[in-house]
């Protein structure tokens, strides 16, 4: 059962209509214009949804996944022959090659243990001196995955009629979760049965990790209109910027 949920080609065709375009990929557009960013690196890409719109003609912008399933729907999309595909890892990213490298839709909490290490290093090296990097994750002080579990839900996608059953474990003492997900499509038969992790950090974690690998808080906000993260189980989201060297 331990599959990665993000590579199979019938949850990838129907991502975007639970993942669409919104504040946060406002967010996430708004900041790349308000830092002249050249050079963007849209880390977990998916199926490129944000990714496209961030192209233009002064912008080379990349996308890096490492589910095949994703990168075909991202391939295809409109606008997708204007952006670098890279099937790939945080160690992709060329050194000293980006002004702005993006996690979004909570990629940051899927990547876990010593991989999240290795991955704020690769990011460290691959900023040029002044980037940025952006990402947003939850405070687990909000317990957003007691929200998760999900018994026999039926739904229309564009796939057609989909019964989903989720499970979701109690995070482990360092703040990972397991997520188990029956996914019946009622008119092809098809069944799939999918298993994924996602760790939550405290801001505390987040910012030692980050220091550790040669990255520094900027800001942290709350919401995606910007409004400041002070901290509590009333702010579920934490929105981060931190900065690699300046000089």
């Amino acid at each position: 059962m331990e599959q990665n949920p993000f590579d199979q080609a019938l949850m990838a065709a129907i991502y975007d209509e639970d993942n669409p375009d919104g504040p946060d990929h406002d967010f996430y557009r708004a900041l790349a214009q308000e830092l002249n960013a050249k050079t963007i690196v849209d880390l977990g890409c998916g199926t490129g949804i944000l990714t496209v719109t961030l192209a233009g003609a002064d912008r080379k912008v990349t996308g890096i996944d490492p589910a095949s399933a994703m990168l075909d729907v991202a391939r295809a999309r409109e606008g997708g022959n204007g952006i670098e595909w890279v099937q790939g890892y945080s160690s992709q990213i060329e050194p000293n090659s980006a002004d702005l490298v993006l996690m979004t839709g909570n990629v940051a909490m899927h990547i876990l243990g010593q991989a999240w290490k290795h991955t704020l290093s690769d990011i460290a090296q691959g900023l040029k001196l002044g980037g940025v990097l952006a990402f947003e994750t939850r405070n687990p002080d909000a317990r957003a995955w007691e929200k998760w579990n999900m018994a026999g839900k039926e739904r229309m996608t564009s796939a057609g009629v989909l019964h989903e059953t989720t499970t979701v474990s109690e995070p482990d003492s360092n703040g990972m979760v397991t997520m188990v997900e029956v996914n019946r499509f009622e008119d092809t038969g098809d069944v799939l049965e999918l298993e994924s992790h996602l760790q939550f950090r405290s801001l505390e974690v987040i910012r030692q990790d980050l220091e550790n690998a040669g990255l520094y808080i900027d800001k942290v906000y709350s919401s995606w209109s910007r409004d400041e993260f002070v901290g509590g189980a009333n702010q579920p989201l934490m929105i981060v910027l931190a900065r690699g060297a300046v000089s």
